[in-house]
């Protein structure tokens, strides 16, 4: 008789490597790519009235900041995968809404697609952090943004594009992009994570986590560089279009420097080899440094829209570096024990500079016009620029017979 056996793949899942995470990285560029420069047309086309589509992102930019919060509690009933599981879900459900056309089917999308990024974005920060050694977290963060390029190169461009042939169309391609997220996540079988063991007094409310984030200066430092970038993404992809426009250039120009910026994400493994040379302080004070100056000239240079644009997307490059390298500080100082809590705290960035940015922005338009918003950005990303110094120089370096995988 011939002996059953079970091959050794089902019976024991590989241990997840960066590349299997880039791959699932790859797949959410993908899903949301599609949908970033589609939501805001689509939603005034539907509603006619800017400021009714700015509220309705700023009060689900609110429920976000809530729900990102809230998974480590959730994480104490339901187990991490069907967390994960429901944030790709959600996406999924997001992009049906959307294909009724309806301006409450794109609001209801709007609102499940968002809160899909957060659930999914605390997971996925928490099984990095569970499977991938500290060392390493800078490849893998580097992979990430070089597998996810093409998916935020291509689907910005090529929403607007389908939308303007079959309105349903982008929301379908995204929908599958999210099942093609799902089916990845399962074939890596991460399951519920590393077993860490817990503190005897387990948080019973966000708040209570909320105060051991405040009371790690580290974290909070980290936290901020994430804020503070987002930030200046947030005055990039919102105000550029918009003082493009109001400067003569063509409607498109702000769409076609999205993208071209976008395709800066090949160059990160050459920015890897960058951060490996000045370390990660040295790396994360050359961003902020090199963006707070390209902000401020593009402030000055406002009224010349060309090299005011150029130094715009120069601005943005030095983001992608902050990308590659500002988040590997909050990452490094998070306990094991934290892991969850502390990934909904880090992902809290996203939603508060959501906030933050079109908030200011408001007042700084009551007395300046819109290059007074660049100049703001400047200024905050240079107040990170100071922060940044109070980094350990030795932050991320290999330890003695210890070699970074490539």
């Amino acid at each position: 008789m011939f002996e059953r056996r079970i091959p050794e793949w089902l019976r024991h899942a590989p241990a997840p490597s960066i590349r299997g995470f880039a791959t699932l990285a790859a797949c959410e560029a993908a899903a949301r790519g599609m949908l970033i420069s589609v939501f805001p047309v689509a939603l005034y086309n539907a509603l006619q009235d800017a400021a009714l589509v700015s509220k309705i992102y700023f009060l689900i930019g609110l429920g976000s900041l809530t729900a990102g919060l809230l998974v480590p509690w959730v994480n104490r009933f339901m187990p991490r995968r069907w967390i994960y599981g429901l944030g790709a879900g959600l996406f999924t459900i997001g992009t049906a809404c959307a294909v009724t056309g309806t301006s409450a089917g794109l609001v209801a999308a709007l609102a499940c697609t968002t809160l899909s990024t957060v659930i999914t974005f605390v997971c996925f920060n928490a099984y990095v952090l569970d499977y991938i050694d500290k060392i390493e977290l800078g490849a893998c963060e580097t992979q990430r943004l070089f597998y996810s390029a093409l998916g935020w190169t291509i689907g910005p461009v090529a929403g607007v594009t389908q939308m303007t042939l079959w309105p349903p169309a982008p929301f379908l391609l995204s929908g599958v992009a999210s099942l093609a997220m799902l089916a990845t996540f399962l074939i890596m079988r991460l399951g519920n994570g590393k077993l860490i063991t817990r503190a005897r007094r387990a948080a019973p409310n966000p708040l209570t986590y909320l105060g051991r984030f405040f009371a790690q200066p580290r974290l909070v430092a980290g936290w901020l560089f994430a804020m503070i970038r987002s930030c200046g993404w947030w005055a990039y992809v919102i105000y550029l279009p918009i003082y493009a426009v109001n400067a003569g250039l063509p409607e498109t120009a702000g769409g076609m420097m999205l993208s071209l910026t976008n395709a800066t994400l090949f160059l990160t493994p050459l920015m890897l080899r960058l951060m490996r040379t000045l370390g990660i302080r040295g790396t994360v004070r050359l961003g902020f440094a090199g963006a707070t100056l390209m902000f401020g000239v593009a402030a000055g240079l406002s009224a010349w829209p060309v090299p005011a644009t150029a130094a715009l997307y120069a601005g943005s490059v030095c983001l992608i570096l902050l990308d590659v390298s500002a988040g590997l500080p909050f990452l490094m100082a998070v306990k094991p024990s934290e892991r969850t809590e502390m990934s909904a705290v880090y992902s809290s960035y996203r939603d508060v500079s959501g906030i933050l940015t079109p908030g200011a922005a408001w007042l700084v338009l009551l007395v300046a016009p819109i290059w007074g918003i660049f100049a703001a950005t400047a200024g905050a990303l240079g107040l990170a620029w100071g922060i940044a110094a109070s980094l350990h120089p030795r932050l991320g370096a290999p330890r003695a017979g210890l070699i970074p995988a490539e």
